[in-house]
């Protein structure tokens, strides 16, 4: 083997996910057996519900244990296709959909079949942390439009519009939004669209957290007038369904776009588990109601934890309107005891308190920490304790 292995140079274009770093370095420690509390992840804390969990044993019972097509059976694309009609009415078809090993991989597909080098593709911030990277690597170039807390990082069209020049191709919209919880008004959101739509710019609209809304009705940007050919949705089962390690996620979009996503996976990961497809279309089909469960749960837990953050001193943080995360900003906090920047707070904050987050950094917005409260109760107290507790240590 040669001595120094040169990796290839699209290797410098990505760098590993923050989250699963600091994740790493949670479950690394808990190994070592300190007593760390978790708020690092993005997943939900509950148990895939029964049902879903005996359609996969079912199907492996009854050995539906081998290949099937590559973007997906067509039994899981028509539940998907009825489940967003029922929950959003939209009429899409299977051709309209791809399945994917969980909804990154359907995000990164859809950078490599659509953006060429030197296309632009708008991201709000603070973003989910893959957009930059996945841009990146298809060497196209972000352009960053920055939200506010004092508008509880709400994304309007205008912020969008002005970012939009004649290499734009694409434009991201989390909503609801990690790592902010923020909900984008559905007015605005119509008008990126009608905007997009005029310009021929896609939109993907990431609809990861799509049925964890607090306040008012969830909503589907593939509802809007002239959505179809301008909208591609990105979805996915972990969050709504809590099926995190089943890697089942999804595209809807024209049937070209979804057609040459299917394509491209063919010569990658083939097929999405089999047994996984199985259990997808339970949780599609079967009872909705562990997705009402979890959210009045999530929203006891928001409450809380952004109750206990503002009364910090020094702390201010945005109320969530979905998902399952607190961003506070904790820069008051720095330039105190070698505390430089996000990642230098998070750092401290594990090895010193015992609690792992993730730096705001790593969203594209320096001054801040995510917090996930996608865990029990009794950790958020204790990890709650501890920040303050590390905070009065620093002033």
């Amino acid at each position: 083997m040669p001595a120094n292995i040169s990796l290839a140079e699209r290797m410098s274009w990505i760098s590993e996910s923050p989250t699963m770093r600091v994740s790493a370095a949670a479950d690394r420690m808990k190994a070592e057996g300190h007593d760390v509390v978790a708020f690092g992840a993005g997943e939900p804390d509950f148990p895939t519900p029964e049902n879903i969990k005996r359609a996969a044993i079912l199907a492996i019972e009854q050995n539906f244990t081998k290949y099937t097509a590559a973007s997906g059976t067509l039994e899981l694309k028509k539940a998907i296709c009825e489940r967003h009609r029922l929950d959003f009415g939209t009429d899409y078809s299977p051709a309209e959909c791809c399945v994917s090993v969980g909804g990154k991989h359907s995000i990164f597909n859809l950078m490599q079949i659509l953006i060429d080098p030197g296309d632009e593709v708008i991201i709000p911030i603070p973003y989910w942390v893959t957009y930059a990277d996945v841009v990146a690597y298809s060497q196209g170039r972000a352009v960053f439009v920055e939200t506010h807390e004092d508008h509880g990082f709400e994304l309007r069209a205008e912020m969008i519009e002005s970012a939009i020049t004649d290499k734009t191709k694409l434009i991201f919209v989390n909503s609801p939004n990690n790592p902010t919880g923020a909900v984008m008004a559905r007015e605005e959101f119509e008008k990126v669209v009608a905007i997009a739509h005029a310009r021929g710019i896609y939109v993907l609209s990431d609809e990861c957290y799509s049925q964890l809304v607090y306040e008012g009705q969830p909503y589907s940007a593939a509802a809007f007038a002239d959505a179809k050919n301008t909208v591609i949705i990105s979805g996915s089962l972990s969050k709504n369904y809590s099926m995190t390690g089943w890697r089942m996620g999804f595209t809807l979009a024209p049937a070209a776009i979804a057609k040459a996503m299917g394509t491209l996976q063919s010569q990658s990961t083939s097929n999405p588990t089999s047994v996984a497809q199985k259990a997808a279309v339970e949780a599609l089909t079967g009872p909705q109601d562990s997705i009402g469960e979890m959210l009045t749960e999530y929203r006891t837990r928001r409450d809380y934890v952004v109750g206990r953050l503002r009364a910090m001193p020094g702390i201010t943080c945005a109320m969530p309107k979905g998902a399952f995360y607190a961003f506070p900003n904790m820069s008051a906090y720095y330039g105190k005891k070698g505390i430089a920047n996000s990642l230098d707070f998070s750092e401290q904050l594990l090895e010193k308190a015992l609690v792992a987050a993730v730096p705001g950094g790593a969203f594209g917005a320096e001054d801040y920490l995510r917090i996930s409260y996608a865990a029990s109760m009794a950790d958020l107290e204790k990890g709650l304790d501890r920040i303050e507790q590390f905070l009065a240590q620093l002033s």
